[in-house]
């Protein structure tokens, strides 16, 4: 089964090491991490934001439970869907690529780690997760 349950479980530790990054910041602040501005981009709201990334990591517990098993609905191959979550990875990473260098071309003092780009870097993570998932939803079904 290749390493989809630990390349699933690593991307969903970065993610919610990200989210725990930014909770520590913006509810507690803590002075050894960056300053919220690093960690938030502003284009949704804080108080809608954090609860849809909560529930981000939720279902890729659940989805990352269902494939280290190998057994559940996750678990089962489904190739359309799974052609369809690589495919959407593909234009998702783009995206972030290009907002990164507009990012960077408009604000050059933020380069390479600066202001904003904790969201972008992190929405690399998440394209990952989706390919990965992808490929794994994709394989062949095997015969028993």
């Amino acid at each position: 089964m290749k390493n989809y349950p630990f390349t699933l479980w690593l991307l969903s530790l970065l993610f919610f090491l990200r989210v725990l990054g930014q909770i520590l910041v913006a509810y507690f602040n803590v002075s050894f991490l960056p300053p919220m501005p690093h960690w938030y981009s502003g284009l949704l709201p804080y108080p809608i934001l954090l609860p849809t990334q909560i529930l981000i990591i939720i279902l890729q517990i659940k989805i990352n439970t269902d494939i280290s098993r190998n057994k559940g609905f996750f678990a089962k191959p489904r190739r359309k869907f799974g052609k369809l979550l690589q495919w959407f990875s593909y234009p998702y990473a783009v995206i972030m690529a290009i907002r990164y260098v507009i990012t960077m071309y408009l604000y050059p003092e933020r380069r390479w780690f600066g202001e904003g780009t904790i969201p972008i870097i992190f929405h690399f993570v998440l394209a990952g997760y989706l390919f990965t998932w992808g490929k794994f939803s994709a394989r062949w079904q095997e015969k028993e």
